[in-house]
């Protein structure tokens, strides 16, 4: 062997080595029941060609691309186009962008059973059940747990929608007559599990997340952020008392929530449960309240509830105060709250005090507060049982001392 050879064989492995290790990944072809998007390259009397990279092309017909009432082409060469690759002929991919009618039809709803293209159809008629779809001019049924990711207790307004839909039976009876059985439900999944992988990657806690209220219950509401869904408790919704959700939230309404927690599920479905807040959002009325409410100021309010030991009064949204059943009666015994005011009722009363560590007012009810203090035969207000806790005032005025 010459001298020089040995050097050669080596410069040659190398440079096989560096080429096959920098080498650009073969894009894979294309496949039926594949979403592509290509470039159109030309347009024939019957076909259209579109370039889809990497060495493929695929060609739909020319009349995918025509207004049916005025005949006259929607794209041109040059354009951009998405179109879902139906079969794969003589070394070409052949594309739809809609179903065709009649037996082409029926051998294109086939294809998308077997290859799971998604087809286009048009909600009917509600049955028992669910409701008929009409796609490409052939009727298919769709049961009610299909058609939406959340169970759906009315299909009716659904009807008249154009809607997108997976084929899950396609079978031909002894008579020839075709049973078609679709499924949206599967696509939305999809969808939402890519979603999902969008969001997942922007989840922290306090992150700030526009949303959309999908369910409403009566101790919160569910929120999808983008594929994943959140909880948002009846108690964060604000700082205001809210009996129910539905009192604020509507279904479909967007909102700005922050996440409070992230936790790990056993749920694969969930993988995660997600707390929220809107409360977290808004400023918290607390932060003036105690200037806002001096003690020994009068304030209306609207009497909120009514509970044995006392009635709670609402100052402001999001602020109440408790007028113990002992700061009611003007010094007259009371044995319920009830006796003397009622929920709704608007009351004039007393501030006694403000804790706002404990985010507490104590409130006395004016009438009752200058009848107790007048110099009339109405006995005085008895002192607290020592071995009780005494009125929300009894104890301000004791951390006071």
């Amino acid at each position: 062997m010459p001298d020089n050879e040995q050097p050669k064989n080596d410069f040659a492995s190398m440079l096989a080595a560096y080429e096959s290790e920098n080498a650009a990944p073969q894009r894979k072809r294309p496949k039926p029941g594949d979403a592509v998007s290509g470039r159109i390259v030309s347009i024939g009397q019957e076909s259209v060609f579109v370039d889809l990279g990497g060495k493929s092309e695929g060609s739909l017909s020319v009349l995918e691309v025509r207004d049916p009432e005025t005949g006259k082409l929607t794209v041109a060469v040059g354009d951009t186009i998405e179109a879902t690759v139906v079969e794969s002929e003589d070394g070409g991919l052949v594309l739809r962008r809609k179903l065709g009618r009649g037996k082409q039809a029926h051998r294109e709803l086939a294809q998308a059973f077997e290859h799971g293209i998604p087809v286009e159809g048009l909600v009917g008629a509600v049955n028992r059940g669910g409701v008929e779809v009409t796609i490409a001019g052939a009727r298919a049924f769709c049961p009610i747990s299909q058609l939406d990711l959340r169970h759906t207790e009315d299909a009716t307004p659904f009807v008249g929608q154009r809607l997108s839909f997976r084929i899950t039976r396609f079978e031909e009876d002894d008579r020839g007559r075709t049973n078609i059985v679709v499924s949206r439900r599967s696509l939305l999944e999809e969808e939402a599990r890519g979603r999902a992988e969008v969001t997942r990657a922007r989840l922290h806690v306090g992150a700030v997340m526009a949303g959309i209220v999908t369910t409403l219950k009566d101790y919160g509401a569910f929120i999808d952020l983008g594929g994943l869904e959140g909880m948002l408790h009846v108690s964060e919704i604000g700082f205001a008392r809210v009996g129910k959700p539905s009192e604020v939230l509507s279904v479909g309404q967007g909102v700005q929530v922050q996440i409070l927690k992230i936790e790990k599920s056993g749920d694969p479905k969930r993988p995660e449960k997600i707390a929220l807040s809107l409360k977290s959002l808004e400023k918290d009325p607390w932060d003036e309240i105690v200037a806002g409410f001096p003690e020994g100021s009068r304030r209306r309010g609207k009497v909120m509830r009514i509970e044995q030991f006392g009635a709670f009064i609402e100052l402001a949204p999001g602020i109440e105060g408790l007028a113990h059943i002992s700061e009611l009666g003007g010094g007259k015994q009371v044995k319920h709250a009830r006796q003397v005011v009622k929920v709704g009722e608007a009351v004039e009363v007393t501030v006694l005090g403000v804790d706002r560590d404990k985010r507490r007012i104590s409130l006395a009810l004016a009438a009752a507060a200058e009848e107790g203090d007048s110099d009339g035969d109405a006995p005085p207000i008895a002192s607290p049982p020592t071995t009780g806790f005494g009125t929300f005032g009894d104890l301000l005025r004791k951390g006071k001392k």
